[in-house]
């Protein structure tokens, strides 16, 4: 029988699904900190058996979004920007490194893509559209992520940048996002000239610096 690179396409299950639901919920706060989930409810509402529903609630405890309480409830956990905090100083890391990974790898296509990214961002901005802006945002960085190409630094941010979007979210309309739009720009000139060194300490600042504006008590 002959061989072929075919690959399987993997469907989402059910829970995978609920679980994507609600972290993207939790994350943009159309479900508020401290909200109790039914799990009957939400079975009613997504037309599901209770099952994939509390296995998308596990996993969304597992990562701290939702805390359960034995023989009570289920709530969304609560915003401590003190832990946002932390959460941006490890993202930085993260993000510096894969941008130190992807640099080499980078190519006139990749560039163009950020260019065009950051004038969706600016144009976002421009509209105040905050939702918009923020998914630039998380574009622009995506690209120098899908370029590194390791699975090891996707798998970590997955876990700790819903921490950080909670946190956006909830502040991003007053934060001064203009700086964010320069230091793109810087960025991407540095990459252009393949200084993978200085690009990642570039890229590290970047998320550093949006930590301490939305960090501002007086944000």
């Amino acid at each position: 029988m002959e061989k072929n690179n075919i690959k399987q396409i993997i469907r989402p299950t059910l829970k995978d699904q609920i679980y994507e639901a609600l972290k993207n919920a939790i994350v943009n706060l159309e479900l508020e900190p401290g909200q109790r989930l039914n799990d009957n409810k939400l079975a009613e509402q997504f037309a599901v058996s209770r099952t994939p529903v509390r296995e998308a609630l596990k996993r969304l405890e597992d990562e701290g979004l939702v805390e359960a309480f034995p023989g009570s409830s289920t709530r969304v956990t609560e915003l401590v920007e003190e832990e946002a905090k932390h959460a941006f100083t490890v993202v930085a890391a993260l993000h510096a490194l894969a941008t130190k990974l992807a640099v080499p790898k980078m190519t006139d296509r990749d560039f163009m893509r950020l260019e065009e990214i950051n004038r969706v961002l600016a144009e976002a901005l421009e509209r105040k559209d905050s939702n918009e802006a923020i998914e630039a945002d998380e574009q622009f960085h995506q690209v120098f992520l899908a370029v590194a190409g390791n699975v090891e630094i996707d798998k970590a941010l997955e876990r700790i940048i819903p921490k950080i979007h909670r946190l956006t979210f909830k502040k991003f309309d007053s934060v001064d996002s203009l700086t964010s739009i320069n230091q793109h720009g810087d960025i991407i000139a540095i990459c252009k000239k393949g200084d993978k060194e200085q690009a990642a300490h570039l890229v590290e600042e970047n998320w550093l610096t949006l930590g301490r504006l939305l960090s501002d008590e007086s944000v």
